[in-house]
């Protein structure tokens, strides 16, 4: 049987901000390596024999960015499954399985987050060979992680009876995060293991098991599958459909009520860098305990996360303190409080600001414009277009637009005249103009662009023609 990593990138990673966020969230990011998260899970099966090629399950907000990394992994997807919005992991895992088994009714399936991370993949690996056999025989694995420390973030498994010498073992118990006195028995049990997420199944048998426990996952997943459609590396689920299916995850929805269920015990230096704390313990430290990333001063500090990414960072005399320093934004905070930076989240959606959205850089399938200043009436961006890439053919109802070059060449459209920019050179799009903007050379394409008018909301876009299928949506 064929075993086709299916990876599932739909977490937002809310408890990192101000990297973390909404529309370019922890699995996208390289936390850990100079490879994002989601790179790193993609490679983490390299060597394992008899592979089939991955499928990824990401938000169509992401898409884009999702199929930029695959790419740049010099690999290309089975596909890539869109969900028009999430709705937790057990509709994303059917879809996968859906799709799979239309292609290979036999395919085994290892189901992995994509925002993990283990410090000794090949421990991993070896896990998953072990778990191969109990899988193709009808088991649902699960990889339970070994403890080192009474962890209140995580959920845990209580093993139950040994399975074929002592490798496997039945699960007799999920339980949900416990307090510390808990967690400190769980540890010296013995009996428990970290639930990690990562499973290891037949797709046809996890379609049978959702089936038994909650039908109308499947009905509604098969319909929406049923109704999507392939678009180039992408397959779109069918939006009316797939908002209908119950919002549920694997454990909930099958895993705690199903007998299949077997727990294989893994050491793997596994984290699932859920809150800053956790990424401090897994990234390399000086000799007074500190990770430092960017330009760090760090004077009198013990046990801290520092990060600046655009400015000087200076530190005096603290300790078990996280500082992240981004464009448009700083968290400080204490150690042991920084799982509640959610709650800043939550403010700042709640009052409609979009530092919990957007970075001031904003990528788009064309490139990406980051914002340089604002005021009544106006702002400057600077855009950078990839090689070959081009921008919607569009118009605007309320601001105008200056486009100057600084590097490569540009290509416009302005109503009815195409020509070329070169460095230095400036063009002038007015209100209610259709104009396009294309990068017709080898290296990437810079253009400060001045926009002025009376409302300057990415929202006044209206699009003609455009190549990433935008046409409905905002740029």
């Amino acid at each position: 049987m064929k075993l086709y990593p299916v990876i599932l990138s739909g977490g937002a990673g809310t408890r990192l901000w101000p990297l973390s966020r909404e529309h370019y969230p922890k699995p996208l990011m390289p936390l850990v390596s100079d490879r994002s998260l989601l790179q790193d899970t993609a490679l983490r099966l390299d060597g394992v024999p008899d592979q089939g090629k991955a499928v990824y399950v990401c938000n169509e907000e992401h898409r884009f960015l999702v199929a930029e990394q695959v790419h740049q992994l010099d690999r290309q997807a089975t596909t890539i499954i869109l969900e028009p919005e999430g709705r937790n992991t057990a509709p994303a895992l059917t879809l996968a399985a859906l799709y799979l088994v239309r292609n290979d009714p036999d395919a085994l399936m290892i189901v992995m987050p994509a925002d993990h991370v283990m410090t000794r993949p090949q421990a991993f690996v070896e896990a998953v060979q072990q778990g191969r056999v109990e899988a193709e025989h009808g088991a649902l694995v699960t990889f339970g992680i070994v403890p080192d420390r009474p962890e209140t973030g995580y959920g845990y498994l209580r093993r139950g009876n040994a399975l074929h010498g002592g490798a496997a073992f039945t699960v007799a118990e999920f339980v949900e995060k416990p307090d510390l006195p808990t967690a400190q028995r769980y540890l010296d049990s013995g009996d428990y293991y970290w639930n990690s997420g990562i499973f290891l199944m037949r797709a046809e048998r996890w379609l049978t098991e959702v089936e038994r426990f909650a039908p109308s996952i499947l009905e509604h997943a098969g319909n929406a599958m049923q109704h999507g459609r392939q678009d180039c590396d992408f397959f779109r689920a069918s939006k009316a459909d797939f908002l209908s299916c119950p919002s549920d995850s694997i454990d909930y929805a099958v895993m705690e009520k199903t007998d299949r269920v077997v727990v294989l015990p893994m050491d793997a230096g596994w984290s699932d860098v859920g809150a800053w704390p956790a990424l401090w313990e897994i990234c390399e430290r000086d000799a007074n305990g500190n990770v430092l990333r960017g330009d760090v001063l760090a004077e009198d500090t013990r046990n801290a996360f520092l990060v600046a990414q655009h400015r000087c960072l200076a530190t005096v005399g603290v300790e078990d303190i996280i500082v992240v320093e981004t464009a448009d934004a700083v968290l400080v905070a204490s150690k042991d409080k920084a799982q509640n930076v959610k709650a800043i989240v939550s403010r700042l959606k709640s009052q409609r600001r979009d530092e919990y959205k957007t970075h001031r850089q904003v990528y788009r399938p064309w490139g990406s414009y980051e914002g340089i200043d604002a005021g009544p009436r106006f702002q400057v961006k600077r855009l950078t277009v990839k090689p070959g890439a081009q921008l919607s053919l569009q118009m605007h109802h309320h601001r105008a637009e200056h486009w100057v070059v600084v590097k490569g060449t540009a290509r416009v459209t302005c109503g009815d005249q195409v020509f070329n920019l070169h460095e230095n050179e400036s063009t002038y799009i007015p209100i209610g103009e259709r104009h396009r903007l294309e990068n017709p050379g080898n290296i990437p394409l810079e253009v400060i662009e001045i926009q002025s008018g009376s409302y300057l909301g990415e929202d006044d876009i209206v699009r003609f023609e455009d190549v990433y299928d935008r046409v409905q949506q905002s740029q």
